[in-house]
C-alpha cells in the first residue's frame, strides 16, 4: 500500500516560511539542504506517522529553469507567478518498478524514474526516485538509502499529517494510476488518507 510521504510547499524563502509556520502551529522545523543539480533547497518538518511537510525554493534561477524535473518546473512556474503555498504531494511505494509496468500496461504517459540526491547538513546523502504520472499530481517517490527522516528523533513532530484534500474529479485517476480502492469519498493509505472534495483546493490537515 502506498504512503504519504511528503507535501510540498513553495516558497521565496522556505526558512522564513518554514518558521512562521512552525510558530503558528508549534512545530520544530529544520534546514533540509540543497539539490546541487536542480538549482532548488528545503526546510522541513517532520511527522510521527511517518512523513513530513517540504518547504522548497530556488537558490540558483538559471539551474531550476533548465531542469528537466517535473517537480522543479512546477516550482519555477509557482514563483514565477507569485504563488506560494502547497503545489504537490508524493505518495511512497517500495515499488516503484511496478509502478512503471502498470503505467505502461494502462497506456498512462509518465516521466521518471528520475534520480534524486542531495547532501543533509550533516553531512549525510539522500538518495532516491521519483516517478511523474502525466496529470500534475501526485507522484510517487521510492526511497534508496534509508528514508528522509532526521538522525535526532526529537525533531519530529508528535502531530501527525492525517489527511490531504484533492480534488473530486481525480477520484477515478486514482483507482486506475495507484490501482487505490475509493471508500466513498476517501483513499486509505498506510499512514493517513486522501479526502476528495468538489469545493476544495488542494490542502492538507494534522493533528
Amino acid at each position: 500500500m502506498l504512503a504519504i510521504d511528503h507535501i510540498i510547499i513553495a516558497a521565496k524563502d522556505p526558512a522564513q516560511a518554514a518558521h512562521k509556520f512552525g510558530q503558528k502551529h508549534n512545530l520544530t522545523t529544520i534546514e533540509g539542504g540543497k539539490h546541487s543539480n536542480w538549482g532548488t533547497y528545503n526546510y522541513l518538518s517532520y511527522f510521527s506517522n511517518d512523513c513530513y511537510i517540504e518547504w522548497l525554493g530556488i537558490f540558483d534561477e538559471n539551474l531550476a529553469r533548465k531542469s528537466d524535473n517535473p517537480l522543479v518546473q512546477q516550482l519555477v512556474s509557482a514563483l514565477s507567478n507569485n504563488i506560494e503555498g502547497m503545489i504537490q504531494f508524493a505518495l511512497r511505494t517500495n515499488n516503484m518498478d511496478e509502478y512503471v509496468k502498470h503505467f505502461d500496461k494502462i497506456s498512462l504517459d509518465f516521466t521518471g524514474p528520475v534520480p534524486g540526491y542531495r547532501q543533509k547538513p550533516d553531512g549525510s546523502d539522500l538518495h532516491w526516485r521519483m516517478l511523474f504520472p502525466e496529470r500534475k499530481l501526485p507522484f510517487l517517490i521510492e526511497w534508496g538509502n534509508g528514508k528522509n527522516v532526521p538522525q535526532d528523533e526529537s525533531l519530529i513532530n508528535e502531530k501527525q499529517l492525517k489527511s490531504i484534500t484533492y480534488e473530486k474529479a481525480g477520484k477515478e485517476y486514482f483507482n486506475k494510476a495507484f490501482q487505490l480502492d475509493s471508500a466513498g469519498v476517501s483513499i486509505l493509505l498506510e499512514n493517513g488518507k486522501i479526502k476528495f472534495s468538489a469545493d476544495q483546493e488542494l490542502d492538507f490537515i494534522f493533528e
